[in-house]
């Protein structure tokens, strides 16, 4: 009798302690963090010969910048390259493209939707040629701010990073001569 008491008592104190109404344990998996590297640049030194060629080519100057910028993004484990469909960014973007074995995807800065294009390279690495206008203009849009103007137009040595990790985005402008 006394054994089938302390079982009883056993049991109401189980279900007392069992019943409490605690939320469910939820596993914490700490998220890893998505990082996204844009590197921005200027094409290298075009050939100003003509005054009237709106395409010009890369002069001696540009095509010396543009291995240099291979040689910078040498270390780098660039997804993709992208260029305007001009001769100077694309002779700029050729090296490190090469070097890489990367196609050179051509965009158009004035159609380009900046929302899509950090979609679709979420978590990559992309180098992205463009003008001295069209340049700090992407980086801007990137950051969602007016934060660099127009760039000089004998500045082909800025590089632009912007950085975005888990949707927040910095950036930071260097020059490289």
């Amino acid at each position: 009798m006394k054994a089938l008491k302390i079982l009883l008592v056993s049991l109401i104190l189980l279900n007392f302690t069992s019943c409490k109404d605690d939320k469910p344990v939820e596993e914490s998996t700490p998220k890893e963090s998505v990082i996204s590297t844009y590197y921005f640049i200027r094409h290298g030194e075009k050939d100003r010969s003509n005054p009237d060629n709106r395409d010009p080519e890369l002069n001696q100057d540009g095509l010396g910048r543009a291995i240099r910028w291979e040689r910078v993004f040498s270390e780098i484990d660039l997804n993709t390259i992208y260029s305007t469909d001009y001769e100077r960014t694309m002779m700029t973007a050729a090296p490190t493209a090469v070097s890489r074995e990367l196609s050179i995807q051509n965009y158009d800065p004035a159609t380009i939707n900046v929302d899509d294009f950090k979609i679709i390279h979420e978590g990559e690495n992309v180098l992205v040629v463009g003008h001295s206008n069209t340049t700090p203009d992407f980086v801007n849009k990137m950051l969602g701010e007016e934060k660099y103007p127009a760039m000089d137009d004998y500045d082909n040595s800025s590089l632009f990073i912007v950085r975005i990790i888990d949707d927040k985005a910095t950036a930071i402008r260097l020059k490289m001569d």
